[in-house]
Formats: structure tokens, C-alpha cells, sequence
């Protein structure tokens, strides 16, 4: 309800920025009586997923408290709008069971004993653990493991600053297999698609309404399809995008990639492809296939070779494959190669994180693109380094001298990030230890496959010294942590945020709220923790005064780095970091705020967001600047080098920048793939997934019509896994929670709270008549986990689905934590490695501070299906395909909702297993990984080599 008071006023989609300072709006609580209140506005940035929407804080005059979360319309990237989870941040920071204040393990690890300490004694205590650590050379036994990282590159370069190789994410469970796909066309790691000028859209999977940038794409995604464009989604699911779709293609997972390679044949065979566009803008003059060399030979003999090569991926055997009917494969291809240039697509989890060989979905949908144009076009796909904006601090450390094994192992020279789900695996097979641990909004017990093993790690002292949860809200990883460290949410931090939402460069800033309004009104704080609930603080200040502890007098060469650019010598404060950057790094930021008489830093904080540029089209068409051009020649390749370097390419007798591979041009041909040991994926290829029931573990790195019939399957079933086989989607998602940080918002867990096994009716049919509300049991490789039967025709028969974010549990009745969303349970290892849990009570109405608390009125809590899942790391990008084959049943008599066991023994021989189908570095040259494959904080160049060993 907004300002309508006045005569002749009206309502206003958004309060205008000049009204911030002093907001009224009518007490809704008070109708009919007409009462006042009175609210001072301030900009921040979402916290609760990647998309970094903005957000107005809406402060109460009267409290001085925040009463509410609405958006920015000064966000360039969400323009106001917000999806649920933006709102529902206003029950996170009143949530009466969060983290107030610095805490203390008393008693084992595990054990859920807890006393209040102080900041001071944090810093203390692990400066001094990591201080010895580096005195002693044992710099890689200090770790930061991050989730949800939320910002951008302030703890990438803490890490470098330590001189340590130290820097883990969770990006391996996430997202890294469609990262390496599309790495491999064109060095940057991410679809950024121009949905709202597209005229056709593909999406794989659920993108519209739960996927990667959520809300700014769906959106925009809506504004294209009401501009005319068509929607096609594929996935096995029919989620509400699926619904909404013009073609809904509900593939057998796994097989997604031949599907996209039928469409290119399609386009091939007639002659529907941009001809001049792959001619200019690939390498295809490298390619070599099937014996057939492109070098000195026509374009139309290269045509021939591409259409030979791809012969089988008929539409008949893509429909054999996958189920989805030859007829709208073809429509499909036609609409895409009609749309040319304005052909946008989606992928980022769904089939390339579920499935062995995942990536090859993104290399094949990235064949599209280059067929048709569309790559850096308005309404087509660019890149995502195009769209997102990295302002650079005042200084930048030099990189880091070690490699630490423990994060890139020799086993996966090509992962694009960290091997994080291995970890504990690697501990227990003696590649290392950790003296000092941080896990930064993370929950790997939960979050994870394999979580007991994770617990069997984290409550050894022996393997993790000094174990910090890093993080806003209770888990069941902070329950194995020495320190629980309260970090801040949405309006109690800085952090500064840019994603490749649309055609346009942006950036947000997050800012503490309380803390912002209370300097205006001009008191003072020397931290935000002063200004938060209780001590809440933000990791930029943690750890500013962390390497401040560890190298108190700068003899180490790290406080260096944390010294303000404006007064040498002193401690660096945040606004000091963020105002360097927004005077000297933002490119047009400075002229924008001297036109409203604001420093640049007092604008961000006015505005809480500023876009950069919307010139982001083809720039790989961009002139070399003349300074780079003198003194550079021309390879006979066409690739311009200047002192060793590459700086462009030759394009219709035009130095232009290209792009980033070694070829400066999209990467049809991978010579990387071809010189790491995987020449049989130097093109764009179809393999089945390990969840195909035909899939066995000897043709696994073989295109599809090289399988042979009989060999040992991957899978190993324990011995008492009865029931019918079918493929699990476990990783779709709802699109109002938030992984571990839903659990204390009352508005998001009220709206969903169970996640049951949907099932095809045909194959409840065949189960056992199986009805919606029966119990079934789920076996996997390595245990079991038991849950209710939803029936429904929206899932292609034989698969059966299962969403994330649910199922959360606690071990201590008496810890008032979590318990909106938790179960408390009985945990036990009933032998070495051998774990079960049983749910004793669910949710239940309590008494706190808040009275919605008395009025809960769901028990159900859901079941974590994640701890039953084996790792399963893909052999070449590393990524754990999540998707599983199961054993479903109906449930026995001694079953009970939410029963789990788990043997990690069988976990480690799994992944025993997996590790095998690796190719191991050393690479060309004694590589431990190509050199032009970035890496998180890339260390210095002779770490990338693996060393000599010594008689």
C-alpha cells in the first residue's frame, strides 16, 4: 500500500528515490483505521541465491528496526521484481533461533555443547594456528571452503594474499561439467543468453522458474516470449517452465546431447547453418576426424567430413535414445536455425550436473549456436565474462607459489574447479591434513553426497585440526565445527555482486542497513558487528583483523595487503576497499555521481546498484588496440602474437581480439582434449550417462554405437537391494528455497516443507500399485532412504525424481536450533562406517520471541536423500554426477518415513571405482593441467608442473 493520502495522489508501482528518506505508507495492522508509518529506505543486495537481485530495506522511524524487504527499482538486473526468497530475508534476521553471537565447542566434536566467546578470542586463536602453519611451511593445511560465495573476489584474493593455494568451492557438485563445456568452445565458463530479443529459446530444464539468475532471467525470458518468440524445454520433468513451453521434450536423462547433435544434423544436412559464421569464427582448419584432415583442405570438403561424422545422430536414433519423437526433433532444429542469430539457450545444472559425460550436453548445445550465428548476437548467446563486471581493487597480491593436490589432483587435470566432494576421501587415503578449516555458508553433511563420510572427517581432530562453520544460520555442519562463527544476511554485510544477467554489465552493493542509517544520523562504529543483532559481523572485516592477527607486525608480508591505499600502515577499513574501487575501477561511475554532487561511494550506497555498459555485443569483432598491433606478427595459423603472447586473430584480413582459447576462435576442434588423452572427444560428442541402463563400465569414454553388450555395470548393488531400477533426478530444485539458508525463514518453509518421490503412474503400477501417500523404499549403491509416493503424469516413465533443499535434521532435542525445518533424530554407527538415522519427532509448534512460532502446523521436515549418494566424479571435468540408478520398492514393515542407512565403506569403494576411469597428468610438458584453462587464483607457472621425481 503505498502513499495515497494526498488529494489526487495515486500508487506507485515503486517509492521514487526522492522519497526514500522518508517512506509513508498505511499500518495494515491497524485497518480501518488509517495509521502512519513512517520508513527510511535503504538499497542492498539479495543474499539468498546467486542472482544478486536488489532489495529496499524498509526501516521502521519509529523502531529503527527493519520491518520488510521489497526490490530495487534502481537494480538494473531485476528492475524491482523479486522472487519469494527476496521478501522472506525479513523472517531470516528475526528468525529467534539464528546465530547471535561468536560460539564455542565445549566438549567433543559433534556433541552439540556450545559457550558463548569473543571475537577477539577467535582471531587469537586461529591467528596464532595459522601463524605456526605458515612459519612451519604447512601454508596448504589451511583451507576456505565457501558455498554460496555472494560476492565477488575478496576472499580469492585473501587466500593469494596468504600465499597459500588455499581457496576450495562448492562448484564441483554444482555446476563444473557445464562450465568445461562450454570452456572448451570459448574460454569463458557460462552461458549469458539475450533471452529478451531471442526468437527462439531452448531451455534444459527448469531454467524460467528455478534456475541459474532466476528472477532477472525469467523475466526476461517472458518479455521474449511476449515479443513472439518460442519456448522449447527439455527436461524429464514437466516442471511449470515445461508447461508454459511450446515444445515440452521429456528426455531420458543422460541422453540430451544426442538429441542437440540430431538438431545440428538437421541444420547440416540442409543447409540451414550460417556458413560464413563458422568459417570465420571457428578452427575448424585444425579439425581432424575419422581420419580425415582439414589442414589445406576446402571448407566444403570440411562440411562433407562434419556431415559424415555425424551421420548416426539421425533423428530416428535421437528419438530411440531419448523418447522424444523424431517429428519435434526436426520441428525444433528448423525453428532454431529459422531464428538464426537470436537463438538463446539455457544450461547450467540439470543434465550436465546429473550425468557422466555431462558436459557434452553444453559442448552440443554450444554446436547450435555456432551453426546458427548466434554467439555474442542480440538475442543470441554471449559469453559470460561480456556481461560481468569485476571492479580491481587498490593492490592485488602476487600469486601464490604452491599447488595444493588436496584441491587439483593429478587424477583430473582438466576440472575447472576444485575436486571439493573428494575431500574427505582424500584425508582418509593420507594425501594431507587440515590444520585450520573454514567453511563459509557451507553445509557439506547436508549439502553433499556422501555426507557420513564427511562427518567421519570433520570429528577426526587427527585430519582437521581447527574446524570454523563460517556461516548466518545453524547446519548440521556447523554441529561438527570447534568455532560457529555468526555471519551476517542480506542487510548486515558488504559484498559487492555483478552476474551476467542480461545484455549489460552491472554491479550491486551489499551494505549493512542498521549500520549505514546509524552513520548518517553520525555515530560512529569501527566494525559492523557493533551495529547488527547482537555480534553479527561480516566476513570482509573477520578477515581484514584475521590477517592483521596472523602476521601482527607485517614481517610475514600478508597485513600488507590489508592497509588502507589512503593512510599507510593503518588497518584497512570497507569503506576504504569499496570506495578505491568505485573511484578508480568503475568505468562512468565517478561522472555519475559528481552530476548529483555524491562521491561515488555515497551513490552506491544512494543506489545500491549501477550499470556499466549495454555495449556487450560481439566483441570479439573489436579492433587490437594499434599499441598492441606494433611490434606483433601474424602465426600461419592467423593468430597475432606480440613477445610470446597472443593479443588476436586474423579475420577477413582484420587483427580483431577473437576470443580467449588458443586459437583466439570457438573451438570446434579441442586440440586440448586431443593432447590430454581424450582424442575421441576432440569434437562434440554423444555418450551414455552411467544412469543408462545399457551403460557398462568398460564403454564408458566411447561414443554410443561403440558399446558392446556384456561387461560389469558401474553400479554395484548391496546385496539386499530388492525392487524395480529406475533413474533418480535428485538435484531439481523448488524456487522459493534456498539449499541449507531456507531453514530459518518461516514464509518459504511454510510454503513447501516435504519432498516426495515423484512417480510415473505406469510405474507405480508396476512397484506394486503404488498410490500418492505410500511409503517406498529407495535403495542405492551404498544404503537406502525411505519417503512418501507422489503419483503423477508430469515425469517420463521410468525415471522417478526427488527435489533438493529438504530433509533437514538435528541429533540434541535440547539445541533450540533450526526448528522450523528440522527433525530431531536418532544418529548411530552401528558398526565401522555403518550409519542409521531414524526420525523421532518432526516439526513441531514451540514458544520463542516470535509467536508465529505456536502457530507451525507442519511436522514434516523431509527426508535427505543426499547422504545415500556416492560421489561420482566424472572423469574428465571432475564434477559429481548426481543423477543415481535406484532400486524402488514398496517399504517393508520396519521401515518408517525418514529411515536412512548408509555404509561408507561401500562410499569409498565407489569412488574407488570412478577414480579409475581417470586419465591422470602429467599432460604435454609435464603439465598438471593446460595453461590456458583458468583456475581459481592461479598460482605462479611453475606450480602448473608436475615435479621431476628424484632417485
Amino acid at each position: 500500500m503505498s502513499d495515497f493520502k494526498r488529494e489526487g495522489s495515486h500508487l506507485e508501482s515503486y517509492p521514487p528515490v526522492e522519497k526514500w528518506d522518508d517512506w509513508v505508507e498505511y499500518d495494515p495492522a491497524a485497518w480501518p483505521r488509517r495509521v502512519e508509518k513512517h520508513y527510511q529506505l535503504v538499497p542492498t543486495v539479495c543474499f539468498n541465491c546467486e542472482s544478486a537481485c536488489g532489495l529496499l530495506a524498509y526501516v521502521d522511524k519509529e523502531t529503527g528496526q527493519v520491518a520488510k524487504f521489497e526490490g530495487n527499482p534502481k537494480h538494473p538486473a531485476s528492475r524491482g521484481r523479486l522472487c519469494a526468497k527476496g521478501p522472506a530475508t525479513i523472517t531470516q534476521i528475526h528468525d529467534p533461533d539464528r546465530i547471535l553471537y561468536p560460539m564455542k565447542r565445549s566438549g567433543p566434536r559433534g556433541g552439540g555443547k556450545w559457550t558463548r566467546t569473543s571475537w577477539d578470542e577467535v582471531l587469537e586463536t586461529f591467528g596464532a594456528r595459522i601463524r605456526k602453519a605458515f612459519q612451519e611451511n604447512r601454508g596448504e593445511e589451511v583451507m576456505y571452503h565457501v558455498g554460496r560465495p555472494g560476492q565477488d573476489h575478496f576472499m580469492d584474493r585473501t587466500t593469494q594474499a596468504w600465499g597459500i593455494d588455499g581457496h576450495n568451492s562448492h562448484t564441483n557438485v554444482c555446476s563444473s561439467s557445464a562450465r568445461f563445456g562450454y570452456l572448451l568452445w570459448h574460454y569463458t565458463d557460462r552461458p549469458s543468453p539475450d533471452h529478451a530479443n531471442a526468437r527462439f529459446i531452448l531451455l534444459l530444464s527448469a531454467h524460467l522458474e528455478s534456475g541459474h539468475y532466476f528472477n532477472p532471467h525469467a523475466q526476461r525470458i517472458i518479455e521474449g516470449k511476449m515479443a513472439g518468440a518460442k519456448l522449447a524445454v527439455m527436461d524429464p520433468r514437466l516442471s511449470n517452465t515445461a508447461s508454459m513451453a511450446d515444445y515440452w521434450m521429456p528426455s531420458y536423462p543422460g541422453t540430451e546431447a544426442a538429441v542437440l547433435l540430431a538438431m545440428a544434423m538437421v541444420i547440416l544436412g540442409e543447409n540451414r547453418f550460417d556458413a560464413t559464421f563458422v568459417k570465420n569464427w571457428t578452427n575448424w582448419e585444425e579439425l581432424e576426424v575419422d581420419g580425415f584432415s582439414a589442414k589445406g583442405q576446402s571448407f566444403e570438403a570440411l562440411i562433407e567430413a562434419l556431415n559424415r561424422h555425424y551421420a548416426k545422430f539421425t533423428p530416428e536414433f535421437a528419438e530411440k535414445e531419448s523418447g522424444v519423437k523424431a517429428e519435434v526433433i526436426v520441428k525444433t532444429a528448423r525453428e532454431i536455425a529459422t531464428a538464426g542469430s537470436r537463438f538463446a539457450s539455457h544450461l547450467w545444472r540439470g543434465s550436465a550436473s546429473g550425468n557422466l559425460g555431462g558436459w557434452q550436453t553444453a559442448r552440443a548445445l554450444m554446436l547450435l549456436h555456432v551453426l546458427t550465428g548466434s554467439v555474442g548476437t542480440p538475442g543470441g548467446h554471449s559469453l559470460s565474462a561480456w556481461n560481468k563486471f569485476v571492479p580491481q581493487p587498490f593492490s592485488d597480491p602476487p600469486p601464490q607459489k604452491h599447488w595444493n593436490e588436496l584441491l587439483y589432483p593429478l587424477e583430473w587435470p582438466l576440472c575447472t574447479h576444485e575436486m571439493s566432494p573428494l575431500l574427505p576421501h582424500f584425508l582418509k587415503e593420507g594425501r594431507g591434513r587440515l590444520e585450520a578449516y573454514f567453511t563459509r555458508v557451507f553445509n557439506p553433511v547436508w549439502t553433499y553426497p556422501d555426507g557420513f563420510s564427511w562427518i567421519e572427517m570433520l570429528r577426526d581432530e587427527e585430519k582437521v585440526g581447527l574446524h570454523a562453520a563460517l556461516t548466518p544460520t545453524w547446519s548440521e555442519t556447523a554441529w561438527f565445527a570447534d568455532y560457529v562463527l555468526p555471519m551476517g544476511f542480506s542487510s548486515e554485510r558488504h559484498d559487492l555482486m555483478s552476474q551476467e544477467s542480461y545484455a549489460g554489465k552491472w554491479i550491486g552493493f551489499r551494505q549493512p542497513v542498521l549500520r549505514v542509517l546509524r552513520e548518517r544520523e553520525g555515530k560512529k562504529f569501527d566494525y559492523t558487528y557493533q551495529a547488527n543483532p547482537g555480534e553479527v559481523w561480516e566476513e570482509d572485516e573477520f578477515w581484514i583483523n584475521l590477517s592483521w592477527a596472523i602476521d601482527p607486525d607485517g614481517s610475514m608480508g600478508i597485513r600488507q595487503w590489508f592497509e588502507s591505499p589512503y593512510h599507510p600502515g593503518q588497518k584497512l577499513t570497507v569503506d576504504e576497499y569499496y570506495g578505491w574501487m568505485f573511484e578508480n575501477s568503475v568505468p562512468g561511475l565517478p561522472e555519475a555521481a559528481a552530476k548529483e554532487g555524491l562521491k561515488p561511494l555515497e551513490y552506491m550506497r544512494k543506489y545500491g546498484a549501477y550499470e556499466v555498459t549495454t555495449d556487450v555485443y560481439k566483441l570479439n569483432e573489436k579492433p587490437v588496440a594499434p599499441a598492441a598491433l606494433s611490434g606483433s606478427k601474424v602465426e600461419a595459423n592467423g593468430v597475432v602474437t606480440k613477445e610470446g603472447k597472443t593479443v588476436g586473430v586474423m579475420v577477413d584480413g582484420k587483427p580483431v581480439v577473437g576470443y580467449n582459447t588458443p586459437s583466439r576462435k570457438l573451438e570446434l576442434f579441442s586440440k586440448t582434449m586431443a593432447d590430454w588423452k581424450w582424442p575421441e572427444f576432440a569434437l562434440p560428442e554423444y555418450y551414455r550417462s552411467h544412469i543408462d541402463r545399457g551403460a557398462q563400465a568398460s564403454s564408458l569414454g566411447k561414443p554410443a554405437q561403440e558399446f558392446e553388450p556384456q561387461y560389469t555395470p558401474l553400479v554395484e548393488w548391496p546385496k539386499d537391494a530388492n525392487g524395480e531400477v529406475y533413474t533418480l533426478l535428485p538435484i531439481f530444485r523448488l524456487p522459493h528455497l534456498i539449499h541449507t539458508r531456507s531453514g530459518n525463514s518461516k514464509f518459504l518453509y511454510e510454503i513447501a516443507h516435504k519432498n516426495p518421490l515423484w512417480l510415473n503412474p505406469g510405474d507405480a503400477q508396476k512397484i506394486g500399485n503404488i498410490r500418492t501417500g505410500d511409503l517406498l523404499k529407495v535403495h542405492t549403491e551404498i544404503g537406502f532412504f525411505v519417503l512418501h509416493a507422489w503419483v503423477t503424469e508430469g515425469l517420463a516413465p521410468g525415471v522417478v525424481a526427488c527435489s533438493h533443499h529438504m530433509g533437514r535434521w538435528r541429533t540434541n532435542k535440547e539445541d533450540k536450533l533450526e526448528r522450523m525445518s528440522s527433525a530431531w533424530v536418532d544418529l548411530k554407527e552401528v558398526g565401522k562406517g555403518q550409519w542409521k538415522m531414524r526420525q523421532t519427532t518432526g516439526v513441531e509448534p514451540h514458544e520463542t520471541t516470535d509467536p508465529d512460532t505456536k502457530r507451525v502446523w507442519w511436522s514434516d521436515a523431509g527426508v535427505h536423500q543426499n547422504l545415500t549418494f556416492p560421489v561420482h566424479p566424472d572423469p574428465i571435468t571432475g564434477m559429481h554426477c548426481w543423477h543415481q540408478m535406484v532400486r524402488v520398492e514398496r517399504a517393508r514393515a520396519d521401515d518408517r518415513y525418514g529411515d536412512i542407512f548408509v555404509d561408507t565403506n561401500l562410499s569409498f569403494a565407489v569412488y574407488q571405482r570412478w577414480k579409475a576411469l581417470a586419465r591422470p597428468a602429467p599432460g604435454p610438458g609435464g603439465l598438471r593441467r593446460p595453461l590456458w584453462i583458468p583456475r581459481m587464483r592461479r598460482p605462479e607457472g611453475a606450480a602448473f608442473y608436475v615435479p621431476e621425481k628424484k632417485d
